[in-house]
């Protein structure tokens, strides 16, 4: 299937797009590139804003950072889709798409992963949308690390199509369970998490095989 653009660039306007749960988000994904000294190089599918492009060159202007996007309105280095990456083989040390795969039929998911396993020399980054409502602990005392539980409640609810989303983790037919056979058949999955303060994104940190 080929896709069309689903957004326009005013759609990663400050207030309507970057609430702070968000912001969080943003935070780990560049926690994971910086953290890693055997990362040169980056190719990030759907950029959005650029907000990751910029931070990164705040903070490593060495960083080799290029993009890909099928919205010619946000600038992209290259156009092109998560499913077709206009790149060669073992380009980047790593690719990401943060918010990306959500964005094409579940058919084509494995497809997706296997463009950016192609393009990447070490490692994928992705995170996805985790539907469904959670219970959030915190706990902070004097002199006493802090203290945080959260777990999604499971709602088992049909997925429907809206202008955006084709499917997300935890609805009907998209277990955590199978979302992670799935990477696991593709890649060493080295980590998998959802950030305490934004429940709605699961990261997961993998390895080429």
């Amino acid at each position: 299937m080929k896709y069309k653009k689903q957004v326009d660039n005013k759609h990663y306007s400050f207030n309507k797009y970057y609430y702070p749960g968000r912001w969080i988000s943003y935070w780990h994904e560049v926690d994971e590139i910086l953290k890693r000294e055997d990362i040169s190089s980056v190719l990030d599918i759907g950029p959005g804003s650029l907000l990751l492009k910029n931070i990164l060159s705040t903070f490593s202007p060495e960083l080799v950072y290029k993009t890909v996007d099928i919205a010619e309105d946000v600038n992209p280095d290259l156009v092109g889709g998560i499913t077709s990456i206009p790149v060669d083989d073992d380009t980047y040390d790593v690719t990401c798409a943060f918010q990306v795969l959500e964005h094409i039929e579940f058919k084509d998911f494995e497809n997706g992963l296997e463009e950016l396993k192609r393009v990447s020399k070490k490692y994928v980054f992705i995170s996805l949308p985790h539907f469904g409502p959670s219970i959030e602990l915190q706990f902070k005392f004097p002199f006493i690390t802090r203290i945080r539980f959260a777990a999604k409640v499971p709602v088992p609810q049909k997925h429907e199509f809206g202008g955006q989303h084709y499917w997300e983790i935890g609805k009907k037919g998209y277990s955590v369970k199978k979302i992670r056979k799935i990477l696991e058949s593709h890649f060493d999955l080295i980590d998998e998490y959802v950030p305490f303060e934004h429940q709605y994104h699961r990261f997961y940190i993998m390895k080429i095989k």
